[in-house]
């Protein structure tokens, strides 16, 4: 499990960012996957799920999902809720102790916030399609709702694909330029004639600077290239591997 500093500090805060070790699932799910959408035993999931709540030092049935669509939605939640009654959503918030609120991930950039003077977390899944679309703003906003204040949220950046392993066509370039100008420093030419390197945990930290968070932090690895630590689906895609397992970032008040 890996934590942030800043946010380790806080009393009465739990946090991790979990890898895909001290699982039990076998294969190229092996060990940790936390996500009943990949073709894994269900049981094997809710193992996982149940061993990384240990390591948050926190119940089992504490942890709290949602189907993740690629949305801007976020989910105020009141009390933990089963995987089969999950909302399609890609965010969560709460001012609730004793919830685990937890996103997955297997590229995409999981962040994790929390204001520790009201007492208010959040978790959010930012693929690009989400971060395009607001769903870190609308994190932020439902954290407001609830009494968070912007100058004292921090947030935490996991582990997502870096730039050195992210190459996108010109096309996918072209739509972050003809939006802002300035998103031509997220792209540096890759090998490969006419495709790019994308830097999508740059874009995500530019977001939540908009957004007027100055105390942010990040883990800085990359998902694709530590196959010891990390599922990444696209690294599934190059190995033309038929499934891939999903890492969980889980925050809780307690």
């Amino acid at each position: 499990m890996i934590t942030l500093n800043h946010l380790a500090a806080i009393p009465g805060l739990r946090h991790g960012f979990f890898t895909r070790t001290d699982g039990v699932s076998t294969g190229i799910l092996a060990a940790m996957n936390c996500g009943y959408g990949s073709n894994d035993d269900p049981a094997n999931v809710t193992a996982n799920r149940a061993r990384a709540m240990e390591l948050l030092g926190v119940p089992a049935d504490a942890l709290t999902t949602v189907y993740q669509v690629h949305s801007a939605d976020v989910v105020t939640v009141t009390e933990p809720f089963p995987h089969a009654w999950a909302p399609k959503a890609d965010a969560l918030v709460t001012d609730r102790p004793g919830i685990a609120l937890g996103i997955l991930t297997a590229d995409c950039v999981p962040v994790l916030f929390v204001d520790p003077v009201a007492r208010v977390i959040g978790a959010a899944h930012a693929g690009w399609k989400g971060a395009v679309t607001g769903v870190l703003e609308a994190t932020v906003a439902a954290m407001l709702a609830l009494g968070a204040e912007r100058s004292r949220i921090l947030a935490g950046i996991g582990p997502h694909i870096g730039q050195e392993s992210y190459e996108v066509g010109p096309e996918f370039r072209e739509r972050f330029v003809s939006m802002d100008a300035g998103h031509d420093v997220l792209f540096h030419p890759s090998a490969r004639a006419d495709h790019w390197m994308f830097d999508i945990g740059g874009y995500v930290l530019r977001r939540l600077r908009d957004a007027g968070l100055v105390q942010v932090e990040t883990t800085g690895l990359d998902t694709l290239a530590r196959e010891d630590l990390f599922f990444s689906y696209r690294r599934a895609c190059l190995y033309q591997e038929p499934d891939y397992g999903r890492g969980l970032s889980a925050i809780s008040l307690v």
